[in-house]
């Protein structure tokens, strides 16, 4: 949940502004005024300056915003500095691209296990990790401390699969299904992702006059 009185729509704007500052420290960019930041990332000035003040604000007048303190503030805010360990559930394609190309460490998160119902995936090897079978998530969850599912399988194996998920303890998920957890469990943290709804919004963009 976003902290009190912040609204989720600044909560979504912040990874945004990490990873423009990230950009701009390779640069080596040290200083930046939020003019100079709302150009580069087509915003604007005061937006910039409200979302930073819900937080307490970061800049001084007349110097602007040091690029590696600011981009240092906004990953503590947004837990960067606090590891998390992760599993996820689903070794097929779109399960393999995660697991291969995210830089889980640079986000807060630790993938710790991989787990998959397919026997011809099992026992295969995805970022050093070996692919365990389904049925071996509730032992591992008694052996470790999991903070985070990774859910990338269809509607129908996470509705079977989430109460035994809830029951091992796990109240975060980053959920590539179109299962609504938060509607049976209340007390659950989740981001949806849906990869068609995008690719839909995107068709609806491009057939505008």
């Amino acid at each position: 949940m976003p902290k009190e009185g912040v609204s989720i729509q600044v909560i979504r704007r912040l990874p945004r502004y990490y990873r423009y500052l990230s950009e701009l420290e390779a640069q080596g960019v040290e200083k930046i005024s939020s003019t100079k930041l709302a150009s580069v990332m087509s915003s604007t000035a005061s937006q910039i300056r409200q979302d930073l003040n819900c937080f307490g604000g970061f800049g001084q007048q007349g110097y602007g915003y040091s690029v590696a303190g600011l981009r240092e503030e906004i990953g503590k805010i947004l837990g960067l500095d606090r590891p998390h360990n992760t599993i996820l559930i689903g070794a097929g394609n779109l399960g393999r691209a995660i697991a291969t190309h995210l830089n889980f460490e640079q986000l807060g998160f630790k993938l710790t296990a991989i787990f998959e119902k397919d026997d011809k995936l099992i026992g295969t090897t995805l970022r050093d990790i070996t692919v365990l079978p389904d049925e071996a998530i509730e032992q591992y969850m008694k052996e470790n401390k999991i903070d985070t599912a990774i859910l990338t399988m269809p509607k129908e194996a996470v509705e079977k699969l989430i109460d035994k998920l809830y029951d091992c303890g796990i109240r975060s998920y980053w959920n590539f299904s179109h299962y609504d957890i938060a509607k049976k469990y209340e007390d659950v943290v989740v981001e949806n992702v849906h990869l068609s709804d995008s690719l839909m919004t995107l068709c609806y963009m491009m057939n505008q006059p």
